[in-house]
This record gives structure tokens, C-alpha cells and sequence, in this order.
């Protein structure tokens, strides 16, 4: 597979797991909806399936961010030196 198009893949993927996290924990976050006004009737949620989505989704997350940094490393070293080395000459 073309490195440039695994790259993609993975940042659609923590896009995904992102939101879904995010769209999971504001569920799950009943004081922060109350504080903006809004509120659910967390009877008609099925709250074990939310929380398995939050759970599922924040994994899934966890192993896309190794997976990206494995396949950005020689940038984030590269760029690392760069400031670093741009710090020593200032």
C-alpha cells in the first residue's frame, strides 16, 4: 500500500474514532449538557450501547495515534533537531 495513502486512511480513521468519542462523551457528560441548556431524556438512550461506543471508539483511537506517530516519526524527529538545533544557534 502507498505510504501516503495508509497516512490518509489512518487520519480518516481517528477522524472517525474522534468524533465518535466525542459525540459519545457529550452524551455520557450530563452536567456539561445541563450547563448549556440542553437536556435528554437519558431514559430513552440506551446508555450501555453509548458507553460501548465511547469505550470501542477511544481504543481504537488510542491504537490509530501510535500507528500515526510510527508512520510520521522521521518527521517529528526531523523537525525536532530542526527547532532544537535552531534554538542552540539563537
Amino acid at each position: 500500500m502507498n505510504k501516503n495513502l495508509a497516512k490518509y486512511l489512518i487520519d480518516l480513521g481517528l477522524l472517525i474514532s474522534f468524533l465518535g468519542v466525542t459525540i459519545t462523551g457529550i452524551i455520557k457528560f450530563k452536567s456539561f449538557l445541563l450547563l448549556l441548556g440542553i437536556q435528554i431524556d437519558y431514559a430513552l438512550i440506551p446508555m450501555e450501547v453509548i458507553s460501548q461506543i465511547h469505550d470501542w471508539a477511544g481504543l481504537a483511537m488510542a491504537i490509530l495515534v501510535l500507528v500515526h506517530l510510527i508512520l510520521n516519526w522521521d518527521w517529528i524527529v526531523a523537525v525536532t533537531k530542526d527547532i532544537f538545533l535552531k534554538e542552540k544557534i539563537n
